[in-house]
């Protein structure tokens, strides 16, 4: 391997765009450039084509129907868009319920809303980040509007029973919307199944580009948008459709759709390797074990400061926060709201492996942790 170059071990930050993805999408931005809005034209209209090949590849990726996919930004947006246009959609419920652990972008809009006028709850979790059942069960009241509950834990990984919450919900009326930027595209997702009234994601967790993303809407649901103008898909969010970067998406999904299990039984293979020899080093895992994205660790090394860490392995990239909020000087909000201390949190950190992690990398990554961490603890406790 290649000493020069860094072991990328962040891909449930970011992931990099796929050539093939790359490939599929250059023609969008000089040949068939045209706007989708345009159809009464030749380009208009392959350009239209093509975010419809997108949205069926898409929908084939979760199981859903091409209708009920609707191009975003990001995930960040379509969660925001869930929450506040379901609300406003609904101005007579004003009970909101949420989990502690879930990614920033709900629990900010959640709080937004509650800055409104409507309440929150946010239910709590056990060691290993599971909310309790009967404890959301509990949690429903008459007006309660909705349950937002993501799929799979960005940090630690931890897959969430989201058919379940859909079962508890929908018997009390409750809409649930699931935040799957982490799934989709790395373990089967199916929106048949699972039930779900709304479901997020972004392209860029899976191999595509940044800036682009969807919402699944299940039929009958119904929102106000978020974005006002010109009645763009269908008139649930208008804006000039970012032609070049939603074909990525569709070729993204592909792919993923392709690949998926075989790439989960590599990199679960690859994960297990590198976090036998981290717990070997004395490192505690944080979260559950199963049920777990195939490709995330989230470990503490007591004594050890992630920071510290990071600094002494310049060759390697791992998180020592959340996938959204590395720039942000505080512990875990994920972390501390499982149980672990402030000290805990900034001695754990988060490792997640992807298409282009190789087995050598792994290996120099056991081989650096090896020399790093005794040397670290040893320090530490002088």
């Amino acid at each position: 391997m290649n000493r020069d170059r860094i072991v990328y071990l962040d891909y449930n930050a970011t992931t990099p765009v796929d050539a093939r993805v790359q490939e599929a999408m250059l023609p969008y931005f000089s040949v068939y450039f045209a706007n989708p809005a345009s159809r009464l034209h030749m380009p208009g209209r392959q350009a239209a084509d093509a975010v419809e090949r997108a949205r069926a590849q898409v929908a084939d990726l979760i199981q859903a129907d091409p209708a009920q996919i609707v191009f975003t930004s990001g995930a960040t947006e379509a969660l925001n868009w869930a929450i506040k246009g379901l609300a406003w959609a609904h101005p007579e419920r004003r009970h909101v319920l949420t989990v502690a652990t879930e990614h920033k972008a709900v629990l900010e809009a959640c709080r937004w809303l509650s800055r409104q006028g409507w309440e929150l709850t946010i239910l709590g979790v056990d060691r290993e980040g599971r909310f309790s059942l009967a404890e959301l069960e509990a949690a429903l009241r008459p007006d309660t509007l909705l349950v937002a509950v993501m799929w799979a834990n960005n940090e630690t990984g931890l897959i969430h029973p989201v058919a379940e919450v859909v079962r508890i919900a929908r018997s009390r009326g409750v809409y649930v919307l699931t935040d799957a930027t982490q799934a989709v595209g790395k373990i089967p997702v199916d929106v048949r199944r699972a039930e779900v009234d709304l479901l997020a994601a972004s392209a860029h967790k899976f191999y595509g580009p940044k800036g682009v993303g969807f919402l699944y809407i299940r039929r009958g649901v119904r929102l106000e948008p978020l974005l006002h103008g010109g009645g763009h898909e269908s008139g649930w969010r208008s804006g000039t459709l970012n032609t070049p970067s939603i074909v990525g998406l569709g070729k993204a999904a592909e792919i993923a759709r392709q690949d998926m299990a075989a790439e989960a039984e590599r990199l679960r293979a690859l994960r297990d390797e590198l976090e036998q020899t981290l717990l070997a080093l004395g490192a505690e895992r944080n979260g559950a074990a199963e049920p777990r994205l195939p490709h995330v660790i989230n470990v503490r090394f007591p004594g050890v400061r992630n920071d510290q860490l990071a600094r002494a392995l310049p060759e390697m990239a791992f998180s020592t926060g959340s996938a959204c909020s590395t720039g942000n000087p505080l512990p875990s909000h994920v972390l501390r709201a499982m149980g672990l201390s402030a000290k805990a949190a900034i001695e754990s950190i988060r490792i997640s492996l992807g298409r282009f992690t190789s087995r050598e990398e792994i290996a120099f990554a056991q081989k650096r942790f090896a020399e790093v961490v005794p040397e670290l603890a040893a320090a530490a406790s002088v």
